[in-house]
């Protein structure tokens, strides 16, 4: 395999695969030496601890993540539209894929503080991204006095998205995301906003792939 940095995501991809379906983070390095065929040395090379290895899988799941806000601040012009498209985006990909939901153990301060300062660090730069384009998306739909209203809805979403993965929520359930984006806009304080319908949602979801 190719460069130091390449390996590291190939380790991290192998990762994301072997927690699917999991309610909790239990993969340790040492699983990775069958999954990827690579020997332990090198990845604990990589990965200097377990928490390097949890820290790893977080920032490749909010680069994801901005990627998929760049591309939604593309498609959407309305910033309410794009906002609620983009978290049940990310609801239809846990349910979808089985992908582990990341906020079950990250951001936890325990776990950063015992991470290296490579990933620590490059964690913190990808979640200060992530989190400045979801409060300039929020000013972009107008900010409501009174509350807290970013830190009231990060709560949500975390709940929403480990709750939906409990409960093994069907990803094509229009009726949900109808729900959630219900929550959403009243979290917000903009219970005035002409909401997307069940039937946008049936629309939305027929053009996710097979």
């Amino acid at each position: 395999m190719g460069s130091w940095e390449d390996r590291g995501n190939y380790l991290i991809e192998v990762s994301q695969r072997c927690l699917k379906g999991h309610k909790t983070f239990d993969l340790c390095r040492s699983h990775l030496v069958q999954a990827s065929q690579i020997s332990k040395g090198t990845i604990y090379n990589h990965f200097t601890s377990e928490a390097d290895l949890i820290v790893a899988v977080a920032s490749a799941d909010y680069r994801y993540w901005l990627i998929q806000a760049e591309q939604d601040t593309q498609q959407y012009s309305d910033p309410y539209l794009r906002f609620i498209f983009h978290h049940c985006q990310r609801l239809y990909r846990i349910l979808s894929e089985q992908s582990f939901v990341i906020a079950r153990v990250i951001p936890n301060e325990s776990i950063l503080i015992q991470a290296s300062d490579y990933y620590r660090a490059r964690f913190e730069r990808v979640l200060k991204q992530y989190q400045q384009w979801n409060a300039q998306t929020l000013t972009e739909i107008g900010e409501v006095g009174g509350f807290n209203r970013g830190e009231l809805l990060c709560d949500y979403l975390r709940g929403a998205m480990i709750n939906s993965d409990d409960a093994q929520k069907h990803p094509d359930d229009a009726e949900m995301y109808y729900q959630f984006s219900f929550a959403m806009t009243q979290l917000m304080g903009h219970s005035h906003k002409r909401m997307p319908t069940i039937n946008t949602f049936l629309q939305w979801l027929a053009g996710k792939p097979a």
